[in-house]
C-alpha cells in the first residue's frame, strides 16, 4: 500500500509541471538559444519542431550525464544577459541574443547545445524532436525511413 501511495504522490507532483528536467526559466533560455541556432523562416525552426521538448526528454535519459552542464550553461547565459542588458536571455531581441551567442560560440556548452539542437531537428521524431517530420520534408525526403524496414513497392511484384 505504501508503494502505490508513493507512486501516486509522485504522479501528482509531476502533474502540474510541464518539463521533466528544465525549470520554466531554463526552458525559455534553451528555446531562445535553439531558435538562434536554427531560426524559423519559410520552414519551422528548432523550437517549433520540438527541440526544447527533445532536450528536456533526453536530459532525463540518454543525456543525463550532461544535466549539470546544461544547468550551469543556461544559468551563465542568463546571468550574462542580465549583467549586460538587465533582462533574461529569452527577453532579449534577436540581435542581442546573437551578439551574446557569438561571444560564446567556441565554448563547450554552446557546442553541446548546438549539436543537440541539430540532432533534434534532423533526427527521428520518435526521440522527441523533428515534429511532423519538418526537417525531412524541408529536405525533400519523400518517405520517412521506417526503422528496420525497407520501403517496397508491392505493386511491382505482381
Amino acid at each position: 500500500m505504501a508503494v502505490s501511495g508513493g507512486a501516486s504522490s509522485l504522479a501528482c507532483a509531476r502533474a502540474g509541471r510541464r518539463w521533466r528536467f528544465f525549470t520554466d526559466e531554463e526552458a525559455a533560455t534553451a528555446a531562445a538559444i535553439c531558435d538562434r541556432i536554427i531560426p524559423p523562416d519559410e520552414d519551422p525552426g528548432a523550437v517549433e519542431t520540438g527541440a526544447v521538448e527533445f532536450l528536456d526528454r533526453q536530459l532525463k535519459g540518454h543525456y543525463r550525464h550532461w544535466q549539470q552542464t546544461y544547468r550551469r550553461g543556461l544559468r551563465e547565459i542568463d546571468e550574462a544577459a542580465r549583467a549586460s542588458y538587465g533582462r533574461a536571455f529569452a527577453a532579449l531581441d534577436e540581435a542581442e541574443q546573437l551578439a551574446m551567442l557569438r561571444e560564446r560560440e567556441k565554448t563547450p556548452f554552446f557546442r553541446l547545445i548546438t549539436d543537440h539542437t541539430m540532432q533534434s531537428f534532423y533526427g527521428d521524431p520518435r526521440h522527441g524532436g523533428n515534429r511532423d517530420f519538418a526537417s525531412w520534408r524541408m529536405l525533400g525526403i519523400a518517405n520517412p525511413p521506417v526503422r528496420g524496414r525497407q520501403q517496397y513497392d508491392l505493386r511491382a511484384s505482381k
